[in-house]
């Protein structure tokens, strides 16, 4: 979808510090005086003239490099510029997450120079939008076995397939399609090739087959896409080895990337849950002074705590020159966890507003839907936290030590956060885990990895009040799974539940 507006692209740009406070400005005016987010969140798609006014101060230019025109490309800048989208909208903040990561990124990276300058022109000048297209019908987190394929041609790539749930269908200009290669015998081959599409150019219109009413981020359009498209040779990604371990670095480095959507969600959580509690009276007190009140407001204030130091955390290693492929258990950690936080705050927030809360035209019930995808978009949490207990052990066998306290206090990721959870990690792990257990533990790592983060953030300069409460509800946490890793659950589905199973039966007796 090309938004025409009339700002000239960015060449002299204004310093970050005031064009991002131009921008929390726009976005006020336009949710709340010309618009109104609320009525405005429950309708499908995006007001052309919210869209056209949000370009026109060019956000985009802040994930492209300065050699194109852009403002850099710096970690820093584009985690502040979607921690500002998504106060005010976690759709929009998407939108620019898939923009950022899922194309600009891959694009800088390992595109070909003759279609970089090309792309990135018509982003600064022509408002253009991309997106990434992996999953498919069949293939959703089993992306290695998808179907697409492409042949080679009198120097062209012709890419055929089915792709689905890829945010800005029918929006994006342009598109990443993922697919392998089929030889001659008709045999598709193991590793994954990337390919710009410009579905604005000739042979290269991806149709959209079925729009999907999703539930929430109504804002972005999703669907079923038909690929049979042809596109010229240097569209083709360069990967530094091979095309699976580049997809693992644009899928690690989008993940690393995720707290820069969670930061402004989860600022507003504490925001509107602080607000709503001072003004609420009940029992002739204000529901800001119950206790129980207290403890949930604190968890959201850890909340926004743990994603600032996952922010900065990532502004230091998640830059395009960094190869995040081997980094797996970090961004797999940061994503499982600040998603976890993202729906467990807005479930707080919805339980200390009340019923108000529970529509969609307002921020508590709207956080719910909205918020709850990103556990599993980008790597079901289920599975990435299977990943990261695997991680853990392979490490661990690699390094003869079963000792779990005493491996976690030499990794450099959990070194400082184990030596205050001594006592709950000094035991030897040597038992087969079942995949239950391997999720409980998965889980448990991401937290002191995360733990970690937090005393890491306290060396910059961060509130310290912040930071020992943070710590604690963390603590707390992670004695909470610990029970339940350490406890047995073997059960499993009952057969015939129906026999013997009815209470109204058990009545008559």
């Amino acid at each position: 979808m090309t938004v025409s507006a009339t700002a000239p692209p960015v060449s002299a740009p204004t310093p970050f510090p005031q064009f991002i406070q131009e921008f929390k400005a726009q976005l006020k005016h336009l949710f709340y005086i010309r618009s109104d987010i609320d009525q405005l969140s429950i309708k499908r798609g995006m007001p052309p003239f919210i869209l056209r006014e949000i370009m026109s101060s060019n956000p985009l230019a802040t994930y492209i490099p300065e050699q194109y025109g852009g403002r850099g490309g710096h970690i820093h800048e584009g985690l502040a510029l979607n921690a500002a989208a998504s106060y005010e909208s976690l759709p929009l903040s998407l939108g620019f997450g898939i923009n950022w990561a899922l194309f600009l990124q891959p694009t800088g990276k390992y595109g070909q120079e003759q279609i970089k300058a090309k792309v990135f022109a018509d982003f600064l000048k022509n408002r253009k939008m991309g997106g990434l297209m992996i999953t498919e019908p069949d293939y959703g987190s089993d992306a290695l076995h998808m179907k697409s394929f492409y042949t080679h041609k009198n120097g062209k790539y012709h890419i055929q397939g089915t792709k689905h749930w890829a945010g800005l269908t029918g929006w994006a200009d342009y598109w990443l399609l993922t697919a392998r290669h089929k030889n001659s015998a008709g045999e598709l081959k193991r590793d994954i090739d990337f390919f710009i599409c410009d579905a604005n150019g000739p042979e290269q219109n991806i149709e959209v087959e079925e729009f999907y009413e999703n539930l929430g981020i109504y804002l972005l359009p999703y669907g079923r896409n038909k690929i049979d498209v042809k596109v010229p040779a240097v569209h083709k990604l360069q990967p530094e080895s091979t095309g699976i371990k580049m997809m693992l670095d644009i899928l690690h480095r989008s993940r690393m990337q995720f707290p820069g959507m969670g930061m402004g969600f989860l600022q507003r959580m504490l925001d509107e849950a602080v607000k709503h509690c001072q003004q609420r009276q009940v029992g002739g007190k204000s529901l800001f002074n119950y206790d129980q009140v207290q403890q949930r407001i604190s968890r959201l204030q850890s909340a926004y705590t743990i994603c600032s130091a996952m922010c900065l955390n990532s502004s230091q290693k998640a830059g395009v020159e960094n190869n995040l492929a081997p980094h797996g258990l970090e961004a797999n950690a940061v994503k499982t966890y600040v998603t976890d936080l993202m729906q467990s705050s807005a479930q707080s927030l919805l339980q200390l507003v009340g019923a108000t809360g529970y529509r969609l035209n307002h921020i508590a019930g709207r956080a719910i839907v909205d918020s709850r995808p990103f556990q599993i978009f980008e790597g079901s949490n289920d599975i990435l936290y299977i990943q990261i207990a695997e991680a853990i052990q392979k490490q661990m066998q690699r390094a003869k030590q079963k000792n779990l306290s005493q491996f976690l206090q030499q990794h450099e990721l959990t070194e400082r956060a184990a030596e205050r959870l001594d006592k709950l990690f000094n035991f030897e792990l040597t038992q087969q885990l079942t995949q239950r257990k391997l999720t409980e533990f998965g889980c448990i790592i991401s937290r002191v990895i995360a733990m970690n983060l937090v005393l890491n953030l306290a060396d910059a300069g961060f509130k310290k009040e912040l930071i020992d409460s943070a710590l604690v509800n963390i603590q707390q946490e992670i004695s909470a799974l610990m029970g339940d890793f350490t406890s047995t659950n073997l059960t499993e589905f009952i057969e015939n539940y129906e026999e013997g199973g009815s209470w109204f039966e058990c009545h008559s007796h």
